[in-house]
């Protein structure tokens, strides 16, 4: 996925969840729009380098939107409205090997009770329900989810076992959005209970799988499987 042009700044802090103050490159500070519900642990920093779009939208309140922050020496990408369609992209130009041989991808469509599944691909084989989360938390070498507790995430997987016993295909799909991190693993220490659902889905016929993004102010795209170790 090729990124519009952006604009550099420097982070002075995030807070109200979806807002940021951002020192530009001229002196000046902007509020800017923060596209990440979560608590983005080790992803702002005050003073960390981030990238900036600016919204075609005229009258929007805040017209740039933080998509980019370096963190620990490489760029993340904090937008969570970017990974299903970094994830779609990769199936759909093979990268994703384990979901090839599907004739359709449709995103949001409603399943469950009142969920929507991120991408629905369908074909001769069957269906196959993909839930994607985004990933830009890593410890020790170690890309973790959730970084905040997420109730959301945890209907998620159970919505993806009740797919599975009907007879359908449920994957859970983890795009981490930085370079770093070697493998992906639940975030016991954060949300205890995601971690028990996850072990549990995997158990019980649900797929988890894990792509790193090669993430640089030009373009983000996946671009390798990382193992997923609960």
């Amino acid at each position: 996925m090729r990124l519009p042009p952006l604009i550099a700044g420097r982070l002075i802090k995030r807070y109200k969840r979806f807002l940021a103050d951002v020192l530009l490159e001229d002196g000046s500070v902007v509020t800017v729009h923060c596209p990440n519900s979560g608590s983005m642990k080790g992803c702002a920093a005050p003073d960390s380098a981030v990238y900036l779009s600016r919204s075609a939208t005229v009258g929007r309140k805040y017209p740039l939107t933080w998509e980019l922050v370096q963190a620990d020496g490489f760029w993340a990408g904090i937008n969570t409205g970017l990974p299903n369609r970094l994830t779609r992209e990769a199936i759909e130009d093979g990268t994703v090997s384990e979901l090839q041989g599907y004739d359709t991808i449709r995103p949001e469509v409603p399943y469950g009770e009142h969920s929507r599944i991120d991408l629905l691909l369908e074909g001769p084989s069957g269906r196959c329900f993909v839930e994607v989360k985004n990933v830009t938390l890593v410890e020790n070498g170690r890309a973790l989810f959730p970084d905040s507790v997420t109730t959301r995430g945890q209907k998620h997987l159970q919505e993806l076992m009740r797919v599975v016993r009907e007879g359908d295909r449920g994957v859970i799909f983890f795009t981490v959005q930085r370079g770093d991190g070697d493998a992906v693993s639940p975030a016991d220490l954060i949300d205890p209970e995601y971690g028990r659902l996850l072990r549990m889905a995997m158990a019980n016929g649900v797929e988890a799988l894990a792509y790193r993004a090669d993430v640089t102010p030009d373009e983000i795209r996946l671009t390798e499987r990382l193992p997923v170790l609960i």
